[in-house]
């Protein structure tokens, strides 16, 4: 097994504070920093230096957290063949994804998991992208659903992580039932060039993908009003202030007044929707269990929900 002081130390390398770590990781800030100092006594090796009224890793400290992540994967992956030949699976199972994955993903597939084995303890926990691998790497979750582009973490690159593709998320329009547009099978961005839209402030990830789409149609949208939340935005429209764009992944949820088309044509905008685990489990028959149904799921979502939305 590997020292759980050691999984601390790679959270605080991960995070940068003590407090940070003992959020991340569910234990209190005096337990955090004592565990990391054991395991400097225990290793013979300084590990943290001070730095102002905190601390920070020394050289060998980075070294060590660097050089862990080979240890790690061999041990997840160790464990998981173990589980695979024995036929057995983990007691506890911890799954994380943002809000729309969260409810239309991992939601389904925790009841799903209960209903085939009653003993597993199954456990959801609603976070952004870049909070979801800081669970992973704190082994508070074993799987975390996260779109792509919104994580600091280029995870292609990240030796902590694997990941595989659930669904490529297409963006549709969302319209007044009234609008002019509102009966048609499909729609193109230039046909809406005039329109008033709604989307998220400047900087956040989902107004870079809505300004990536209409770059690549040579357009320059007018951004009339602002919405964070989907609800928001579908509430917007539903009131007649614009249009905008929906995730397929996320539901209109009963919006009066509102319509979604799909979007034909150039310039059409996705988001690649990823399941990550830590490296070297993908193997565990839970987490194998786990992506063959989010996969079904997603497919089924992707081909139903414009009718479902009708």
């Amino acid at each position: 097994m590997i020292d759980p002081r050691l999984t601390t130390l790679r959270v605080f390398a991960r995070c940068g504070t003590v407090g940070a770590t003992a959020e991340l990781t569910g234990y209190s800030p005096s337990a955090v920093s004592a565990q990391l100092r054991e395991l400097q006594r225990v290793l013979g090796m300084e590990l943290l230096a001070k730095d102002g009224r905190g601390v920070r890793l020394t050289a060998t400290g980075r070294y060590l957290v660097t050089g862990s992540d080979v240890l790690i994967a061999e041990w997840e992956q160790l464990r998981a063949e173990a589980l695979e030949a024995g036929g057995q699976m983990q007691s506890h199972f911890g799954l994380g994804g943002f809000s729309s994955a969260a409810a239309q993903l991992l939601a389904p597939l925790a009841s799903t998991l209960r209903l085939a084995h009653p003993k597993l303890d199954v456990q959801v926990l609603e976070a952004n992208p870049s909070r979801c691998l800081d669970l992973l790497v704190a082994e508070r979750i074993d799987l975390a659903v996260i779109v792509a582009m919104q994580s600091r973490t280029q995870i292609d690159e990240d030796l902590r992580f694997e990941q595989t593709t659930l669904l490529t998320d297409p963006l549709d329009v969302i319209l007044p039932s009234d609008h002019r547009l509102a009966g048609r099978e499909t729609v193109t961005l230039e046909e809406l060039a005039t329109e008033p839209w709604i989307t998220d402030a400047p900087g956040s990830a989902y107004h870079s993908l809505f300004a990536a789409a209409f770059t690549a149609v040579g357009m320059t949208p007018r951004i009339a009003h602002e919405a964070v939340e989907w609800e928001t935005q579908i509430a917007f429209v539903g009131a007649g202030l614009g249009v905008g764009l929906l995730p397929r992944l996320a539901p209109l949820r009963g919006g009066e007044n509102v319509v979604r088309l799909p979007i034909s044509g150039r310039g059409k905008p996705s988001r690649r929707i990823l399941a990550a685990v830590r490296k070297g489990s993908l193997k565990s028959p839970l987490i194998k269990r786990s992506l063959d149904i989010l996969h079904a799921r997603s497919e089924r979502i992707l081909t139903e929900r414009l009718e479902q939305d009708q």
